[in-house]
């Protein structure tokens, strides 16, 4: 396996922002993936999704709940308009609408969002510059998300950049500009917390994610690593 990337805060965003963190892990020498096995492990998450939420009641769940106070009060988002990443699929499925079919490591990443409950983000590390750092956009700065058209954007954003480009808009958009395709063999998955969503829950989930892969991808997984800014 190959270095993995470095993932970094801004020293800004470490003590200005605080109880967000990042748990994070390579996927690298891509082969193969074991298509029966991923669609049965959708189907049996899609089911369980049915069965235990309740569309009404999502604003009770405490991830949903946490995810949303960040949008709130250090976004400054209206998290009824701008769902985060993971609600708005959990929203989706609740809805009786499928999944949504993409490429077998994208479908993967959204299945372990409908069983974490949390945001995260997958990128072609051959599409990747250098290291990454969390950090305050700046003002005027493009980002291009995922299906759809360019954003400007106003500086209160945080995002995941490399050296030349962002990635993602913290924590619910991923940039056109690493996506995986059919051509990818070497990602980074990244998991997303906010405050109000413990380090244990998220060191839990990263496991959980680094088992869930290699059950589905022929592939080599890990180390995982955590990162975080200061609760005080």
């Amino acid at each position: 396996m190959r270095n993995l990337v470095k993932v970094r805060f801004c020293d800004e965003l470490r003590t200005s922002c605080r109880g967000i963190s990042l748990a994070y892990l390579l996927v690298d020498d891509i082969k193969g993936y074991n298509i029966g096995a991923l669609e049965r492990l959708i189907e049996e998450t899609v089911n369980n999704v049915r069965d235990t939420f309740n569309l009404e009641k999502l604003g009770e769940q405490p991830i949903v709940r946490a995810y949303r106070d960040f949008y709130w009060h250090e976004l400054k988002i209206d998290p009824t308009k701008q769902r985060p990443a993971a609600e708005a699929l959990l929203r989706r499925i609740l809805r009786g609408r499928p999944m949504p079919r993409i490429h077998p490591l994208v479908d993967l990443c959204n299945v372990f969002q409908l069983r974490t409950l949390l945001c995260i983000g997958i990128y072609d590390l051959d599409k990747v510059k250098g290291d990454l750092i969390l950090r305050r956009a700046v003002p005027g700065e493009t980002f291009y998300p995922i299906g759809s058209p360019p954003r400007i954007l106003k500086g209160k954003e945080i995002v995941l950049s490399d050296e030349e480009k962002i990635l993602h808009v913290f924590p619910h958009r991923d940039s056109r500009l690493a996506a995986i395709s059919e051509t990818t063999r070497r990602a980074l998955m990244v998991l997303c917390g906010v405050p109000g969503i413990s380090l244990a829950y998220l060191k839990k989930c990263l496991r959980e994610v680094e088992k869930g892969l290699k059950d589905i991808v022929d592939c080599l997984v890990g180390p995982g690593h955590v990162i975080f800014s200061k609760t005080k």
